[in-house]
């Protein structure tokens, strides 16, 4: 039987040209694909078709509603290909990796992203070995899960981040070991893949502005967190603390409007802004309070999954304790729990 991929492509450097004002998304990116592969030993590569996203996404421009528009392409299409490619910008990929990780819940087939970060047209580029090899990754039915393939490495989607704005290696899973990885050989590491399930995809409408991100830093303003909470759109919000999970206990303005708002039903992650961390809230003094205030701890997630976990669950349930109560657990492997 012939095995056949969808690539979905959004935007993003790897389909870019040079214009005036810079690297711009232009339409029509199939023909120059299939033009490179034909110089490759393309008889190797699965068949594969494309859908190009219309309007095509900048990835900085990335807004919620395109997880659903993406996911809806995957779950219409689901029985009619053995794995999916989604060609996507590298500034907010880790965030669509993530999201799609909690639509697509018990996956059979593999969902990759990968880029770059030089375009396919230009002489010098990642885009054709970082396109091959995802191709002929997306044929391993092994890979049940959505992950993001980049210069050289497999990682789970929900555990990565952009490390790198200019380096080819842009990706990393500092709290989460590779996938796999590819160099002279292929080599995945098939225990770390999630167990299989009973698929469970659900694509829900996201209101943009449900969940926001409060760095904390020192001399905050208390009114940030009013501010932030006085919108009536915001249902979460993720506090990027110091170390393990810690936060200044000392600034009172601070403690009371976190008090304030959790009061009135917003949800409060703490999240690391450590790039290798766990979060240990009550571990020191300083964090105990937030213990008492119903703070929710993000453990070892990303903050990318913090975020997309969050809309998420607040699109797909009702109820601040279910909502509470599922944050703590593993939908995808986001945490090790």
């Amino acid at each position: 039987m012939t095995t056949k991929i969808l690539m979905i492509y959004t935007g993003g450097t790897i389909g870019m040209e040079s214009s005036a004002n810079g690297y711009t998304s232009v339409p029509g990116f199939e023909s120059l694909i299939r033009s490179r592969l034909a110089h490759s030993h393309h008889a190797l590569l699965p068949e594969f078709d494309m859908l190009e996203l219309n309007p095509l996404i900048d990835s900085a421009n990335l807004i919620p509603s395109h997880w659903t528009e993406m996911a809806d392409i995957i779950i219409r299409k689901y029985e009619d290909y053995d794995g999916f490619i989604v060609l996507h910008g590298t500034d907010t990929m880790a965030y669509s990796a993530s999201m799609l990780s909690f639509i697509l819940q018990g996956l059979s087939k593999p969902v990759i992203f990968t880029g770059s970060q030089i375009p396919l047209s230009q002489l010098r580029n990642d885009a054709l070995d970082n396109l091959i090899t995802t191709l002929l990754l997306a044929t391993d039915n092994s890979i049940n899960e959505v992950c993001i393939y980049f210069s050289g490495r497999l990682l789970r989607g929900n555990r990565s981040s952009k490390v790198k704005a200019t380096g080819l290696d842009a990706f990393n899973s500092p709290n989460f070991p590779w996938l796999g990885q590819v160099g002279l050989n292929v080599e995945l590491h098939s225990n770390l893949f999630l167990p299989q399930k009973q698929p469970r995809f659900l694509n829900p409408e996201f209101k943009k502005n449900a969940v926001v991100i409060l760095p904390i830093y020192p001399g905050i303003n208390g009114k940030h967190v009013e501010l932030l909470s006085s919108d009536p759109d915001c249902k979460a919000i993720i506090l990027r603390s110091y170390g393990v999970g810690n936060l200044p206990d000392q600034n009172q303005e601070l403690i009371d409007a976190l008090k304030a708002a959790a009061q009135r039903g917003v949800i409060f992650v703490n999240n690391s802004q450590c790039l290798q961390a766990e979060i240990f809230q009550g571990q020191y003094a300083c964090s105990s309070i937030l213990n008492e205030i119903g703070v929710i701890s993000g453990a070892e997630m990303t903050l990318e999954a913090c975020f997309c976990k969050l809309h998420f669950l607040l699109a797909t349930l009702t109820s601040t304790a279910i909502i509470k109560n599922n944050f703590a657990k593993s939908l995808a492997g986001e945490i090790s729990r």
